[in-house]
């Protein structure tokens, strides 16, 4: 199981737990949830400077570690150019849709026997996503 599927109790309690300490009272329940937030953040700045901070490991054959390093390379840029085109498209797509769709159907509520049309509109819009899938796929195929 995915560890973070396993912490959705704990948000659940935890949530639970805040409106209730909310409701009954007002004020210095409010205090305590700033108090706990402001340590969850000092921690998580703690632990982010930790990473920062931290030494790569050491590789213990060096031959390996740089035919690996070369080739990792070009690899990632494909893999992150490949999501900058399903992301970039994808949210053309969403604005496209979002636009057109409601375009649509205000223009259905007027004269509902121009649906196809409305359709073929809003199909063209999601068509911008597709096409970002299709660059990331050979993108990912030169990889």
């Amino acid at each position: 199981m995915n560890i973070w599927l396993g912490t959705i109790p704990f948000f659940l309690l935890a949530t639970v737990g805040a409106l209730l300490l909310l409701k009954r009272r007002r004020r210095s329940g409010l205090t305590v949830l700033v108090g706990i937030n402001a340590a969850i953040m000092a921690g998580a700045l703690i632990l982010v400077a930790a990473a920062w901070n931290a030494a790569p490991a050491a590789a213990s054959n060096l031959q390996t570690t740089t035919a690996a390093a070369t080739s990792s390379g070009s690899d990632s840029s494909a893999l992150i150019a490949a999501s900058i085109a399903v992301a970039g498209s994808s949210l053309g797509a969403a604005f496209a849709v979002a636009y057109t769709g409601s375009a649509a159907l205000a223009a259905m509520s007027e004269r509902p026997e121009i649906f196809g049309r409305a359709m073929v509109v809003v199909g063209l819009a999601e068509g911008i996503a597709i096409y970002g899938l299709i660059i990331a796929i050979i993108l990912i195929g030169r990889a």
